[in-house]
């Protein structure tokens, strides 16, 4: 079986990545960053689905707080605002409207990055990366554009690419709303009352139900028309 990388982080898209990578053929290698997030909720939603799944994980350290500019890597406030680019379409929105707080400065970039390089010291061609671009908050790094500019610059920054060994990454929920992603999940298998998705859970791990992570997620479910089952603070 063909090594994948997986990025994983325990929520709800990167959970159905892994499923898919499965359900392809490939055998998964989970990885997972500690990069100063609000919480641990999410690492300890991944250590708990990797292991049940039976898939490797990885969690490197590469803190983003010192650069802090998020609501996720500062003590900025978590918007409860509603996002959404169903919501508000991005090209009738301001410039400075588009991008919410919880966007974190080169996220997608700094991951695929660590992902590059372990793919490379792991003889894997694959990266599996859970971005969506129909139901997300208009974060720039989350568009195939930037997905197709990152294996150009794999092709030329990295070992293997330019021994004629090409990195491929995969985005199999890029141009799924979330209901559908949750409809593909729910026919791999994936029980998503083992995922994590909120901004700011209470300190039991308990989602919040109002930030636009939660907003998309309970947004998902009912459109699905599948019982949602987060546990949500009262």
């Amino acid at each position: 079986m063909r090594k994948a990388i997986v990025l994983f982080s325990g929520g709800l898209d990167s959970t159905t990545c892994l499923a898919i990578a499965r359900a392809e053929g490939f055998s998964p290698l989970c990885l997972a960053v500690d990069y100063g997030q609000r919480h641990a909720i999410e690492l300890k939603a991944a250590e708990r689905i990797a292991t049940s799944l039976g898939a490797p994980l990885h969690i490197l350290h590469c803190s983003l707080r010192e650069m802090g500019g998020s609501a996720l890597t500062s003590e900025l406030p978590v918007p409860m605002e509603d996002f959404s680019m169903e919501k508000l379409p991005m090209e009738k929105l301001t410039v400075g409207e588009r991008i919410p707080p919880t966007y974190v400065p080169a996220r997608n970039t700094i991951f695929l990055a660590l992902a590059l390089g372990f793919a490379e010291t792991k003889g894997a061609q694959d990266i599996f990366l859970g971005i969506n671009a129909v139901d997300y908050s208009g974060y720039p790094d989350c568009r195939p554009e930037f997905v197709s500019a990152f294996e150009a610059l794999a092709r030329l920054a990295t070992k293997a690419g330019i021994e004629g060994t090409p990195f491929h990454i995969h985005t199999p929920l890029a141009g799924l709303s979330k209901a559908q992603i949750i409809h593909k999940g729910l026919l791999l298998g994936v029980d998503y009352a083992m995922t994590h998705s909120c901004y700011a859970p209470s300190l039991c791990g308990l989602a919040c139900g109002r930030c636009e992570s939660c907003r998309l997620r309970k947004r998902g479910f009912l459109q699905a028309g599948v019982a949602d089952p987060t546990k949500y603070q009262p």
